[in-house]
């Protein structure tokens, strides 16, 4: 997003916050009801274009939203969403994406309360892990004349009390509503927000051998200096791998030497 949705999805998020901050709030009803307003929108383009239109009042479009959805959501959900069409957006579609991503920063805050947001950052990347490996599965999740029924469940089948329920809620609603992301998008996606509710990176590890805990942490302060952020550190173990290590942080690729590097560095600031 640019311009006017950025600054409208910057103000959407800072409204979820206040929200959710208060604990009596149920993060997880919320995200449900975000989930079908997300649904509602992204099926029926007209009244997007309605809510998103900059000609008409903010008003105007927060009291259509609110006629729509009032009695089919909670008071709280209908107050986030018109203060959202109550801001222009520089494209409709950006009022939807933005919709789905406070539906799933709500269930991610649910994880987080509840202490689980780490276990769902690492179901969420051994499940794209999973996938990626099985060429039949990934088939299944993606294949567009299954039903979305049929989708999730298939989903519950793989995660149903294997995974937290915030985990199988994000992934079956990127599998039966993909919106155009590829299913490795969509997970690479949650895995981003997941790791933002903590103001965190996530760095992909892969290494010859499992990791020591000493040796993680070691890594984790080593690219926190570097990037100057707190890093989440998802952990895959391929014998493959030349030089024992690869870093990867979004697009930048880091080999073992540099890591090695930053380590030593690591150890001499706390020495």
């Amino acid at each position: 997003m640019n311009g006017a949705s950025r600054e409208a999805l910057v103000a959407a998020r800072e409204r979820l916050d206040a929200l959710t901050d208060a604990t009596s709030v149920d993060a997880a009803g919320i995200a449900g009801e975000l989930a079908a307003v997300t649904a509602l929108l992204d099926r029926e383009v007209s009244l997007r274009r309605v809510l998103t239109d900059p000609a008409q009042p903010g008003e105007a479009k927060a009291v259509l939203a609110g006629r729509l959805l009032g009695g089919q959501v909670g008071g709280a959900t209908v107050d986030l969403v018109s203060g959202m069409v109550r801001a222009r957006w520089s494209r409709s579609r950006d009022l939807v994406d933005a919709v789905e991503e406070l539906a799933n920063t709500a269930d991610l805050t649910a994880a987080q309360r509840a202490g689980a947001l780490d276990d769902v950052e690492d179901e969420l990347f051994r499940f794209g892990r999973i996938v990626g490996a099985n060429k039949e599965l990934r088939s299944a999740l993606t294949d567009k004349a299954a039903t979305a029924s049929a989708k999730s469940a298939l989903v519950r089948s793989l995660l149903g009390g294997r995974a937290n329920p915030v985990t199988e809620r994000l992934v079956a609603r990127l599998v039966t509503a993909p919106r155009g992301r590829s299913l490795e998008a969509g997970l690479e996606s949650l895995s981003k927000l997941a790791a933002a509710r903590r103001d965190r990176m996530v760095a992909v590890v892969t290494s010859a051998v499992p990791l020591s805990d000493g040796q993680k942490q070691r890594l984790g302060a080593a690219l926190a200096t570097l990037y100057g952020r707190r890093m989440h550190l998802n952990l895959d173990v391929d014998p493959t791998v030349l030089g024992g290590i690869q870093v990867r942080v979004g697009d930048e690729l880091i080999d073992g030497s540099v890591v090695s590097r930053l380590g030593e560095a690591e150890r001499r600031l706390a020495g």
